[in-house]
């Protein structure tokens, strides 16, 4: 997989937009990107997000022999590693790279000495504590050296080596089920920041993204901690700077240097706090899903009680000549479930409670004051077909009685006794025979 060359046009655009105090993505000059770092189920285990630039640090120990300088000491070895999952490039030159930072984060915090390495001692001159930081880029989007800093002074902060006993020249390594593990010395926190300069150095951004870096003259790097020790100043690139100019920035660094120890020390209290209170904690716990049920609420009942009648506006669909509109007016209480914001549902179940207009109400009384047994039906059904609104497809049905159509009802001659309420159809539907058969003659 290769890298992507970045173009003419952008470069162009990016250093166009430094030149006028911008930056490609949206962040003020001197600021940092979003931060997040997060602590694995195991001790010494941490994930630093720096923007979209991902580093994953892991501490480690075992029990080695001491240096002959030092008898008295442990050591402790950082290691980088740059895959080729964390950028294309990385695939074929990734040595360069790789050695800078892993120097960098040596002189940083293995030489300014931030680990108390004589408290690593078991027995002078023959076992003391190993510590091993293997530090991995998973994604590279921009400033690895200071998120990998990031990562790997946390992680030895939330490590935790295994409690040991010496009887004579026996050495005990007790368990975490046995004995609390014993967590390092840290005596201060070095973090790195990181400038990069533009223009020969007339501009100045901090915390630079993956295509500033492409097409900067050069940057500094400034480790220091919070007490304004400058742990580790470095000068890369083709510029010059002048003395204000570094002390300038690392007067900047400070300010970035405080923020991020108060972070770090936030983020392994709530850890401590997750740990003790027997809540979940880790990696899985930290990662945020995009889904549907995130947006999630519960049901809601909404009193409207208090809300006067309401009126209705309905029309009648194109059935009536002028159009006009009735007002129904619905003597009830309405209930509204809200579901979630912005939205409702009225009428879940239950008998239907709209009223009936005075036709609807005169057909019914009719319908009920007639009786239903023993007796046949008194209306005819007249099925008009066709498209009365011109547009819709529907069919209607008349109800015609018998006093629309002029019928006398005559008495059925029945074996039974008659019971007075039947109506003898027969003249009403009976064919015009005597036209057919002239219609045949003509024919």
């Amino acid at each position: 997989m290769r890298d992507n060359p970045l173009s003419i046009c952008e470069r162009e655009f990016i250093l166009a937009a430094v030149e006028i105090q911008k930056r490609i993505d949206g962040r003020e000059p001197y600021d940092l990107r979003k931060i997040k770092i997060t602590f694995g189920l195991d001790y010494g285990c941490c994930h630093v997000e720096l923007g979209k630039t991902r580093v994953m640090a892991q501490v480690s120990c075992e029990i080695a022999a001491p240096k002959q300088t030092r008898l008295n000491e442990g050591t402790m070895f950082i290691n980088v590693e740059l895959s080729p999952m964390a950028a294309p490039q990385f695939e074929t030159r990734s040595q360069d790279l790789n050695t800078e930072i892993t120097r960098l984060l040596e002189r940083s915090i293995k030489n300014s000495r931030c680990v108390d390495l004589e408290s690593l001692c078991i027995m002078a001159g023959e076992k003391v504590w190993e510590l091993r930081v293997d530090v991995h880029v998973l994604n590279h989007e921009g400033n690895i050296l200071d998120c990998a800093n990031i990562a790997a002074i946390a992680a030895l902060a939330h490590f935790r080596r295994p409690d040991v006993t010496v009887c004579g020249e026996e050495i005990t390594v007790h368990p975490a089920d046995e004995r609390d593990p014993v967590p390092l010395s840290i005596l201060h926190m070095p973090l790195c920041v990181t400038f990069a300069f533009f223009h020969n150095g007339k501009c100045l951004i901090l915390d630079p993204n993956e295509r500033e870096e492409r097409v900067m003259d050069g940057k500094m790097v400034v480790s220091m901690n919070k007490h304004r020790e400058i742990c580790t100043l470095q000068i890369s690139g083709q510029m010059l700077l002048e003395k204000d100019q570094i002390f300038r920035c690392t007067n900047m660094a400070v300010k970035k240097v405080i923020v991020l120890t108060e972070l770090i020390q936030l983020s392994l209290e709530n850890d401590s706090n997750a740990r003790a209170a027997g809540e979940k904690f880790g990696f899985a716990e930290s990662v945020e899903t995009n889904e549907i049920t995130t947006e999630y609420k519960e049901e809601s009942e909404v009193d409207m009680s208090d809300i006067d009648d309401q009126v209705v506006m309905a029309t009648q669909n194109g059935n009536s000549e002028d159009g006009s509109i009735e007002e129904l007016e619905l003597d009830m209480e309405t209930k509204v479930t809200i579901m979630f914001e912005g939205t409702g549902m009225i009428g879940q179940g239950g008998a239907n409670t709209w009223d009936m207009d005075e036709d609807m109400e005169s057909d019914l009384t009719e319908h009920k004051q007639k009786p239903q047994a023993n007796s046949r039906s008194a209306t005819i059904a007249k099925h008009i077909g066709g498209d009365l609104s011109g547009e819709s497809e529907e069919e209607d049905t008349v109800m015609l009685q018998q006093e629309d159509i002029g019928l006398q009802s005559k008495p059925i001659i029945s074996s039974e006794e008659p019971t007075g309420n039947e109506i003898d159809l027969t003249a009403a539907l009976a064919k015009p025979r005597g036209k057919k058969k002239k219609s045949k003659h003509k024919h």
